[in-house]
């Protein structure tokens, strides 16, 4: 099955597990091993059970602001399931799922939200770090998936990005470049349905997003971003492509943004609560539980033995974060510039005599 056309009319959205947990198509090959579904609902969990607990160290002043993805993290998790070691990721902020998969350790996220960017330093070397400014991944993306073409290598860059970023200039800048120059470039719009408290209906006209791939002149596809296996299927589909030469797609991945936008939002001021509640009860963990209990057995004695362990495992994670010394504020003088610059030099200075004073 392609899910994947050159030039298509419509843009329906694809779905391979429907809210009830029942498959509604056959799975390819390489989802259909009852194992993997249990490794991915398990990453799935733990990817829930961290952002709980980072935003409740958020809470309680032991973390900065944090962006949660609760509800989205089916897209994520299938990114870091069907991405190669090689192919390089480009996140934005709430790619938890996919960092933890490829490597990133807890300790690590909670430190860079925490205000220390030394977080920003783990997982594989060629990845690029959380990028908080909004679209502007896009365009990097757009030059490492350059670079990988000129040196001719078989690897796919993956960015991803919220529906708002696909209003800004970075997005068409970066998606015209990788149609006219045919790059190895997959971009992941999550399509939470909110630009912050801007509704998707007052940020574009367009019936859809994948739509605005046909600009372009590369496929674009829209996809339950729900359902991990429907997103995991295009997503192996979309990175192959990649690899082999055959050019850039754009993927929509449609979901609901269930928590704030980070912790400094308030979501109640400007969603409506039934959206909301209904939106909750299509979420991508809710969805798989049903598929494990009608095909594998799995109950709630099952249920708690994986989140006991879970919770476990990320408890050390907080601990070893909590552990940490505290950043050097210095540090904002020391790796701005590679060469720090007199007038910066200066600054250093002052501040330091000013702290000594103090």
């Amino acid at each position: 099955m392609s899910f994947i056309r050159e030039v298509t009319p419509d843009f329906p959205l694809h779905c391979l597990l429907d809210a009830s947990g029942r498959l509604t198509a056959a799975l390819p090959d390489f989802l259909a091993d009852q194992a993997l579904w249990l490794e991915a609902y398990t990453h799935l969990w733990r990817t829930r059970l961290f952002d709980r607990r980072a935003v409740a160290l958020q809470r309680t002043g032991q973390l900065g602001t944090y962006a949660s993805c609760l509800g989205q993290e089916a897209i994520s998790a299938a990114i870091g399931f069907r991405m190669h070691p090689d192919d390089i990721l480009v996140p934005y902020y709430r790619d938890q799922a996919a960092q933890l998969r490829r490597g990133v350790h807890m300790q690590s996220i909670l430190r860079f939200w925490g205000g220390d960017e030394w977080g920003a330093h783990d997982g594989p070397p060629h990845d690029l770090s959380w990028c908080i400014p909004i679209a502007t991944q896009i365009t990097h993306a757009a030059g490492v998936a350059t670079a990988l073409k000129l040196r001719h290598l078989p690897q796919a860059v993956l960015t991803t990005c919220g529906d708002g970023a696909s209003s800004r200039g970075d997005f068409y800048e970066a998606l015209n470049l990788a149609g006219v120059w045919h790059l190895p470039l997959v971009l992941v719009i999550n399509n939470n349905q909110w630009a912050i408290s801007v509704p998707l209906s007052q940020q574009t006209a367009a019936a859809t997003l994948a739509q605005k791939a046909v600009a372009f002149g590369i496929p674009g596809v829209r996809v339950d971003g729900n359902d991990f296996f429907a997103m995991a299927a295009v997503l192996e589909e979309a990175l192959q492509r990649a690899r082999t030469g055959k050019g850039p797609t754009l993927v929509e991945a449609v979901t609901y943004r269930l928590c704030d936008h980070t912790t400094a939002d308030d979501m109640s001021r400007y969603a409506d609560p039934a959206a909301r509640d209904a939106a909750a009860a299509l979420e991508p963990l809710l969805r798989f539980r049903r598929l494990l209990e009608h095909e594998c057995g799995w109950d709630e004695s099952s249920q708690q033995a994986m989140e006991a362990e879970l919770n476990r495992e990320i408890a050390a994670e907080v601990d070893s974060y909590l552990a940490l010394p505290p950043s050097r504020p210095e540090d904002m003088f020391d790796y701005l510039y590679a060469a720090m610059p007199e007038d910066l030099s200066r600054q250093k200075s002052d501040w330091l005599a000013r702290r000594a004073a103090s």
